[in-house]
């Protein structure tokens, strides 16, 4: 397609910051369908696919209908599995068209992992890319409760249903929403052990409409580019806003830094959701490929995922532009609870923001009591948006007045703004002392010859535990340790710095950016 066509404009529906108010019947898909039918919805470069408003209502209509023609019913779950595709958008419209819980697999799962998702989900039918779809069939036998495998993008296998030929004999008259059933279960992503699946029911108006203004999106004129793999909330959640909103969502099958700047200048890109990882590599880039960035369309480049390091940012802003960083923190399980605008990314270091309207934050200590500003403890959360419950599981996840929490270590200031001091867990005990590893990761990430960097604590007869280091070396470099360790005297306690190291050539990540501190753990 020419880059010359600017993909934003079209119809504009409602006022800058809005969230358009729908009636259950019909969908805000079949509004836009029928207010700007050839808009695109949805462009993936790759293939060249464009499909129009108008198009993907009636591809998610005509899957609707099929997969209700099969026995689902509003409530019932379907698992989803494969990389960002057109095939993936229509699944995702179509499950809530149906009323159905849509269930994310992360296609690099083994087959093992699958099954396991697959059957701990109860899931009655399982939608999976061809390219992925030998690992189903290699646990079918294994999976009685799934009434059906569907097969998008490819051929099927042998008893599985073709998603096209679905789609192909489905009705493409407009499907009503049902007041009942839809939403979301997200499985976590399995950082500390087996995953668990979030469920999350229909999104709360109010707070998203808080969190659209606080982001600076427009209606109807945001092009939004797919940075991270939609099976993970964040990416998620920022496409589906994207439509909410009538924009254009540009797919991106798998992130890759040189063609991430190309589409962003080609299809002059309003908003994106990352994790750190993917803007490392971005600003990593050759000075002549950064030369030929075009940002200035970008209004809202969200980053989450994992902490945000200071130095990443002032490099980010450096080499990309300044105005358009957002930070966010949030989780599978509790959403978006805070925001930190571009205005404050360099005056409030270390913070991931301010609490969205509508959601209370609050730092307690061990026995449950408010802890003063400043004062690190467990961080929780109270808001229309957060999760139901864990599927299967009968834990409470909120006490008697509805705060939640996933066990993050963090301290509010004065002013309000948060400071995640290190995700539950990763806390390093050190001779009585505590050690919070992203402080120290932060330093790391300083070094200029640092691309990546991990801390956790390793065990200790003499301190109980020490702190280790893991590093990546940017591209072109080598990592001198000694000079690390100067870099780290300068800016750290003698407690904090690590006792031991080692130099990878990557980190475990999941694809949502997290790291896999666990991994590293065993291999210890």
């Amino acid at each position: 397609m020419s880059g010359s066509r600017d993909f934003r404009n079209g119809v504009r529906i409602g006022k800058s910051g809005c969230v358009p108010t729908v009636a259950q019947d019909p969908d805000h898909l079949t509004v836009y369908a029928q207010a700007m039918p050839e808009k695109p919805a949805v462009i993936d470069p790759d293939s060249g696919r464009v499909l129009t408003y108008a198009e993907l209502e009636e591809r998610a209509n005509r899957l609707a209908d099929a997969l209700r023609g099969i026995g689902l019913r509003a409530g019932d779950r379907v698992v989803w599995c494969g990389p960002n595709s057109v095939e993936v958008i229509t699944i995702l419209n179509a499950a809530r068209k149906a009323g159905l819980v849509a269930v994310p697999l992360a296609y690099r799962f083994t087959a093992d992992e699958m099954r396991y998702v697959i059957a701990d989900s109860g899931a009655s039918v399982v939608l999976v890319d061809a390219e992925y779809s030998e690992r189903v069939a290699a646990v079918r036998d294994e999976l009685p409760d799934v009434k059906e495998v569907v097969v998008f993008a490819g051929e099927p296998f042998a008893g599985a249903r073709s998603m096209a030929d679905m789609i192909a004999a489905g009705s493409p008259e407009p499907v009503g929403v049902p007041t009942t059933g839809g939403g979301s279960m997200i499985y976590t992503s399995g950082t500390t052990g087996k995953p668990k699946g979030a469920v999350r029911a229909k999104q709360d108006p109010a707070t998203t409409a808080a969190l659209v203004a606080t982001l600076r999106l427009v209606m109807g004129e945001e092009v939004h580019v797919t940075t991270g793999p939609l099976y993970h909330s964040g990416p998620l959640a920022w496409a589906g806003l994207n439509h909410v909103l009538g924009g254009t969502v540009v797919l991106m099958r798998r992130f890759d830094a040189s063609r991430w700047l190309e589409l962003v200048r080609t299809y002059r890109v309003t908003n994106t959701f990352t994790a750190p990882t993917p803007l490392k590599r971005i600003v990593a880039l050759p000075a002549d490929e950064l030369a030929r960035a075009d940002l200035s369309s970008m209004r809202s480049l969200v980053a989450n995922a994992a902490p945000v390091p200071y130095a990443l940012k002032q490099e980010i802003i450096e080499k990309l532009g300044d105005g358009f960083l957002f930070e966010v923190y949030g989780s599978t399980e509790l959403g978006v609870d805070a925001v930190l605008p571009p205005e404050d990314q360099l005056r409030k270091p270390g913070s991931c923001g301010r609490a969205v309207t509508g959601v209370e934050l609050r730092v307690v200590g061990a026995d449950g009591t408010p802890l003063p500003p400043g004062e690190p403890g467990t961080l929780q959360v109270r808001s229309a948006s957060t999760f139901v419950g864990y599927h299967g599981r009968a834990e409470p996840v909120a006490d008697e007045e509805g705060w939640k929490s996933v066990g993050d270590v963090a301290h509010l200031d004065e002013e309000g703004y948060l400071y995640i001091r290190d995700r539950g867990g990763d806390l390093v005990i050190t001779g009585g002392m505590n050690v919070y590893p992203a402080e120290v990761e932060a330093v790391l990430h300083a070094h200029p010859d640092v691309l990546d960097a991990a801390v956790y604590g390793l065990p200790s007869e003499e301190w109980g535990q020490t702190v280790h280091a893991v590093l990546v070396a940017r591209p072109g470099q080598e990592i001198d340790i000694a000079a690390v360790e100067v870099h780290v005297a300068q800016h750290l306690a003698g407690y904090k710095r690590p006792r031991s190291w080692e130099v990878l050539d990557e980190l475990p990540r999941t694809e949502a950016g997290k790291l896999l501190k666990r991994v590293l753990r065993e291999r210890s």
